[in-house]
């Protein structure tokens, strides 16, 4: 019963966090969805495409334990043209890697603590992400204003 006790904390920690990182990435002129799916089976907690079509993915770590279980995030590099982490104020900052950015998240906003490099992606995968992000955004809404379209 315990464990699952924590994996809820865990979770609405989580929800939490991305909101506030969202927040952010919405101030800086962001669009962004959560859980999108990458072409190599990977899946980004968020995906934020500015106005120019700059493409930047959120890493959300809600505790220790998290970030030390769950290192698929160099699959996520190809994907983006600057990766961050984002952490509440009780994680350990010295743990997420100098090569990241870092944002420092609660539920209510954020702050980029420290930039991430970035590395333009080339054209051909760029224009494959912002075709899906469009799919993805719009199924989404979509089934927000129809729920008898189900799932698929």
């Amino acid at each position: 019963m315990a464990d699952i006790e924590t994996e809820l904390a865990r979770e609405r920690t989580a929800v939490r966090l991305s909101r506030g990182a969202r927040r952010l990435l919405w101030s800086l002129g962001y669009a962004s969805v959560t859980e999108f799916p990458l072409a190599n089976g990977r899946r980004a907690d968020i995906l934020a495409v500015a106005g120019g079509g700059e493409i930047v993915i959120v890493e959300v770590k809600s505790s220790i334990v998290d970030f030390r279980t769950d290192q698929k995030w160099p699959d996520y590099l190809p994907f983006c043209d600057a990766f961050y982490f984002a952490v509440g104020d009780d994680f350990p900052l010295g743990l997420i890697p100098d090569s990241c950015g870092l944002i420092l998240a609660d539920a209510f906003g954020a702050a980029i603590l420290r930039a991430s490099p970035v590395e333009r992606l080339v054209t051909a995968r760029r224009k494959s992400l912002l075709g899906a992000f469009g799919q993805i955004a719009a199924s989404r809404l979509h089934r927000l204003e129809d729920p008898m379209l189900g799932s698929g």
